[in-house]
């Protein structure tokens, strides 16, 4: 029987893709860290069965409906706004992704970011590496406290619980915004439901983890962050576009909010002359949520494997219709 062919948008690993050659015809763009052009992703998307995907590709109502072969896009991330879900299930494409493994290494993540932000921890590396530590004063690169500080998690899906488990071993107040309240976790965490704009008056901290959608994109903007406390830190690890980066930018340079960490953006990647690099009060990461080998191996191996149940016809493991 012939193998549905497979086209994976980047290089991964050997190790990782070799044992899915016996159940799949798998054709792979040579590159690691460049993405695939999008005419080379459209001609491939035509000729094969299914996609596995990256973050960085549009697979949108063109390709999804020209391709008439194709019957699934496995996408290795958690969120899939970059790809048209609706015209993929009016065309019955199969989508899926790839929660819960990186759930954890991803709160790490953002609670580190959280805490590098708020002690300045990057800020005062480069302050060696320049040179300038020639003496000790009382207030040198002082930072803010975060124990017994006041958290605020908009979006309290699996990686918001998460998160709000670190909170809580830190002493902090955790408080939550979501589209439906989350019973079990305020009763684990002690979690408090508010509404977001008290939640953005109360938090010391506020921590973006919400999905992009039409309601969520921009929803931090000049209001936003006019509401936030002076001494609050905002912290972004969900998706770039859920910010108005022009209104952030002026939130800090006018001293608005004390301060930013920010793994996404909304044009990705940056460069070294984005607005907000300029501010010393604001920690940038290049997207690296769920960077670490054990997850990205899992998040690469739970794709190949939604891939296999579903030309073998079995359920998928992590549906997103």
């Amino acid at each position: 029987m012939t193998k549905p062919k497979v086209f994976i948008t980047r290089r991964l690993p050997d190790e990782v893709v070799d044992p899915y050659r016996e159940h799949l015809d798998i054709v792979m763009w040579p590159r690691e860290e460049e993405p695939v052009g999008r005419q080379v992703l459209i001609e491939q998307a035509q000729s094969s069965h299914g996609l596995m995907t990256m973050l960085t590709e549009d697979v949108d109502e063109q390709i999804l409906s020209q391709s008439n072969n194709l019957s699934i896009v496995a996408n290795m991330a958690v969120g899939y706004d970059n790809i048209d879900v609706k015209t993929a299930e009016r065309l019955n494409i199969a989508v899926t992704n790839t929660p819960d493994v990186l759930t954890e290494t991803t709160a790490d993540l953002t609670f580190g970011l959280l805490m590098a932000t708020a002690r300045k921890m990057i800020e005062a590396s480069q302050y060696i590496k320049d040179n300038k530590w020639e003496n000790w004063s009382p207030l040198m690169l002082a930072g803010t406290d975060i124990h017994g500080k006041t958290i605020g998690i908009v979006g309290m899906g699996r990686i918001g619980e998460a998160v709000a488990k670190r909170a809580k071993g830190f002493g902090m107040n955790v408080l939550y915004y979501n589209r439906s309240r989350k019973p079990e976790a305020e009763e684990t965490f002690g979690a408090s439901y508010l509404d977001f704009e008290v939640l953005l008056e109360q938090a010391d901290y506020v921590v973006c983890l919400t999905p992009l959608t039409d309601e969520t994109k921009h929803m931090f903007n000049k209001d936003a962050f006019n509401r936030m406390k002076k001494e609050a830190f905002f912290i972004n690890a969900s998706r770039g576009a859920t910010v108005d980066e022009e209104a952030l930018y002026e939130a800090i340079i006018n001293k608005k909010i004390a301060g930013a960490g920010l793994d996404v953006f909304e044009q990705e990647p940056i460069s070294s002359e984005h607005p907000l690099l300029s501010c010393p009060e604001v920690v940038c990461l290049p997207h690296i949520g769920s960077s670490t080998m054990e997850t990205r191996y899992k998040m690469m191996r739970l794709s190949l494997d939604n891939l296999v149940h579903h030309f073998q016809g079995k359920p998928l493991i992590t549906p997103v219709i």
